[in-house]
């Protein structure tokens, strides 16, 4: 009988054994089936050996998040997570996902990442990883989202991204990518695209205005030229769009206004000049609109001032000579409005009549000086070839595609 109790004592404790390793320590469950069977030799194999082989060229881990990547059963690992396997031939879970933000982990990507085939999103923002994102990445076909934020990645744009067929969200901000942003991204299926806190110079492609996403930023790299004035402008869907701190030259295109449902749009702190166009007005769900610490001059057209869903209209640090009594108004209807750094007589916390009276680029003239007359904005109507206008509403934008420094349009 003695013998028997433990002979039972020892079996419970391998049964409690194998359900500890079952759960994992902190280790990623099945997110589908809520169950973590061990994959299949054949996927398995490959998904254990990409682990390993990304474990090996992680350095440090200071917080162990690794310990416990350990042995073939990859779905018990900290930070990964399974699903049933797609294949019904399969009845296994497969690797459906990494997230290991915020683990302060230390290393490089590999290219045997790409054997984790079945992989939809790969999230590893807040650690210090660096070198080049592995051009085998293209081959992760079912890949939603890519999340390398927080990072010390450089190199140029990863092109592997633009391969992805399946990508949706794609964040790159606060790394060391450098080089030119490709034409190329913003032709993808995208619907978050963040590329802010970089490196990247040279143009914005004019392919912007065609991404059906609808929150782009660009904000705080090296990006110079104009801001692009193309027929996309019609297809754009974008929410938010972030140009802020870059070296943006140029006018603000009246053309921005077909962007009908932005709700954000930053354009500070860079080196805008002329006027702001009157067709702003057409953006009608704005909340936020800043021009702020640019070149820009003239008065602020009445109609902008007007828009009902506008809370914060910063046109600081500027060279603009007035506004209206509608922008008067927008303190009283609990509207931020910043305006110190013009030269708005009047008016304190301006600039010194000698700043004044040297506007930069005070001889540029944008395509058409703003006026008062109503805007309509209801509908679009467009028509392609050189000099053959492009209206909205009544409101008659001008030809799309030209140069912002054509003069102005009678």
């Amino acid at each position: 009988m003695q013998m028997q109790i433990i002979a039972f004592f020892f079996l419970f404790l391998a049964s409690l054994h194998n359900a500890i390793a079952f759960m994992g320590v902190g280790g990623g469950l099945g997110w589908f089936t809520g169950q973590n069977t061990p994959p299949s030799s054949a996927s398995g194999s490959r998904e254990f050996q990409a682990l390993q082989a990304w474990k090996q060229a992680i350095t440090e881990d200071p917080k162990g998040i690794l310990s416990n990547w350990v042995g073939p059963n990859v779905c018990t690992y900290k930070g990964v997570y399974c699903s049933d396997s797609p294949d019904q031939s399969t009845p296994s879970n497969v690797v459906a996902g990494v997230d290991l933000n915020k683990a302060n982990l230390k290393g490089t990507l590999v290219k045997e990442i790409s054997l984790l085939t079945h992989l939809t999103f790969f999230h590893i923002n807040t650690n210090r990883f660096s070198g080049n994102v592995p051009d085998s990445f293209r081959d992760l076909q079912l890949l939603t989202e890519l999340d390398l934020s927080n990072n010390q990645f450089t190199g140029p744009f990863p092109i592997a991204t633009i391969f992805i067929p399946q990508l949706y969200f794609l964040d790159l901000r606060f790394n060391q990518f450098s080089g030119e942003v490709p034409d190329e991204i913003f032709q993808k299926s995208l619907d978050a695209i963040f590329l802010n806190d970089n490196q990247f110079e040279g143009g914005i492609p004019p392919s912007l205005w065609t991404s059906p996403a609808s929150v782009i930023t660009l904000a705080n790299n090296k990006l110079t030229g104009t801001i692009p004035t193309t027929f996309g402008y019609l297809s754009s869907r974008a929410k938010e769009l972030l140009l802020l701190n870059n070296k943006l030259t140029g006018c603000i295109p009246e053309t921005l206004g077909y962007l009908t449902g932005i709700e954000v749009l930053d354009l500070s702190f860079n080196s805008l000049t002329g006027h702001v166009p009157g067709s702003l007005s057409c953006l009608t769900g704005i909340e936020v609109l800043n021009v702020a610490h640019n070149q820009l001059t003239g008065e602020l057209p009445d109609l902008l001032c007007e828009l009902k869903r506008l809370a914060n209209l910063s046109v600081s640090f500027n060279f603009f000579s007035g506004f209206s009594e509608q922008c008067n108004q927008l303190p009283y209807r609990n509207v931020g409005f910043d305006f110190i750094g013009n030269c708005i007589p009047g008016q304190g916390m301006q600039r010194s009549q000698p700043e004044c009276n040297g506007v930069p680029g005070g001889d540029l003239s944008c395509l058409r000086i703003p006026g008062n007359r109503p805007v309509g904005c209801g509908t679009t109507h467009a028509s392609l070839g050189i000099g053959i206008g492009v209206g909205i509403g009544s409101y008659e934008l001008p030809p799309l595609g030209l140069s912002a420094n054509l003069g102005p349009v009678p």
